[in-house]
């Protein structure tokens, strides 16, 4: 293994990163111009976005520029880095439609919104969640893309703590805000893997 193949990895995971912050600033800004009718944030809600932001933020960026924890290495190899930027540019493809449909309903936390509507179009029509679809990609890419199982698993344990403190909440206040439309749609679609899970 060659050191570049590592370091070809880290450049694509800051590049994706990047690419997933220009994809959402637009709408973050536009969000905030839509007033809220409902909000659930909860200190639950906080410790999940705050697990996410860790292990698929902080931690690896922290192993790109300082290359620690050492002792978690692993070498690494070409078609790694190369399924990692494949997960990757497919995460921020569905991370970007995801945003295009919801328009005025994104909120980065459980939040109903003036005018609500419940979108079934686009990604939509196949997972009830493909923001965390995205969520997973990312976390899976990282693993690939950076060789230290150290970080490649905080990327999987963020995400697996903000979809478990966050998923059946938001499902919850969807039901209670579409009644049987929600229901129906929950019948013919599955969370976050289209036909499986």
């Amino acid at each position: 293994m060659d050191t570049w193949v590592g370091t070809a990895g880290e450049i694509f995971w800051v590049l994706g990163i990047i690419a997933w912050y220009v994809i959402r600033y637009p709408f973050e800004r536009r969000a905030k111009r839509v007033r809220v009718v409902e909000s659930r944030r909860s200190v639950t809600d906080m410790i999940g976005l705050a697990a996410a932001v860790l292990g698929q933020g902080v931690i690896p960026g922290f192993y790109v520029v300082t290359g620690r924890p050492v002792a978690a290495d692993y070498p690494a190899y070409a078609w790694a880095v190369a399924l990692g930027a494949l997960l990757f540019m497919f995460a921020m493809w569905v991370f970007r439609r995801t945003h295009k449909e919801l328009g005025k309903n994104w909120s980065i936390t459980l939040e109903i919104r003036d005018k609500h509507t419940l979108v079934s179009g686009g990604p939509y029509a196949l997972v009830r969640h493909p923001m965390y679809s995205s969520f997973l990609l990312i976390a899976l890419g990282q693993a690939f893309l950076l060789s230290n199982w150290f970080v490649g698993l905080a990327g999987l344990a963020g995400f697996s703590i903000l979809f478990l403190l966050r998923v059946a909440k938001e499902e919850r206040m969807m039901m209670e805000t579409f009644g049987s439309s929600y229901g129906d749609y929950m019948k013919r679609t599955k969370r976050i893997i289209p036909y499986f899970y």
